[in-house]
């Protein structure tokens, strides 16, 4: 993402993941930890995507840790695609090998990394669950998104011809959970993205 970003291999549940870690400015005492998962790794989704990235500098200006990490067959992971069985395992080891004890998490996703994100947080203990989750165009209609807590902030593209926001309302509808609904906006978030970073900023600020 840019000049200082840690890269790191670490074990995984099929070999080594692909890591990159973003810290907050000089002298800002980490907020806690927010891990970020990519878009569909079949259709080309990596951890250097750009709505990854605008999600991962969001997070680093409101101080978090922010980890972005390739799933298996991805980059310089190893292993196979695996429909996002074995992505969960992926997420949850990297989370294991960089959350340090007691840190506060934030769980995001885009795409098919909403879907692993609300997926993985439904794993892991009480005590370690997310202090909060953001998903950006979850992959809805699919893969089985998990129900998430009330005040996940979830942000979607009028225009999604990947994910039709009618998919998201139908998986928001039962669990009362608002939307944000970007106008004119499709999956990527071409040209918006400095939108999506104030977004998420917004709902974020302390």
């Amino acid at each position: 993402m840019n000049s200082s970003t840690e890269k790191h291999l670490i074990a995984g549940p099929d070999g080594q993941l692909e890591c990159a870690l973003d810290l907050p400015a000089d002298g800002v005492s980490p907020r806690g930890l927010a891990l970020i998962c990519h878009p569909n790794p079949s259709q080309g989704g990596t951890m250097d995507n750009k709505v990854v990235q605008t999600l991962a500098r969001a997070f680093v200006q409101l101080g978090y840790r922010a980890v972005r990490f390739n799933f298996r067959g991805v980059g310089q992971s190893q292993g196979a695609w695996d429909e996002g069985r074995g992505e969960i395992d992926d997420a949850l080891a990297v989370l294991a090998a960089v959350r340090e004890q007691g840190e506060v998490l934030v769980l995001a996703g885009f795409s098919f990394g909403g879907y692993i994100a609300s997926q993985a947080a439904l794993r892991l203990p009480a005590d370690q669950k997310p202090e909060r989750m953001a998903l950006v165009g979850p992959a809805t209609s699919r893969f089985d998104t998990a129900a998430v807590p009330a005040d996940t902030l979830v942000i979607h593209g009028e225009i999604d011809d990947v994910v039709p926001l009618s998919a998201v309302l139908d998986w928001a509808r039962p669990q009362s959970l608002p939307v944000i609904v970007v106008p004119g906006v499709g999956h990527f978030f071409h040209g918006q993205l400095p939108l999506l970073k104030n977004i998420v900023l917004r709902n974020f600020a302390v």
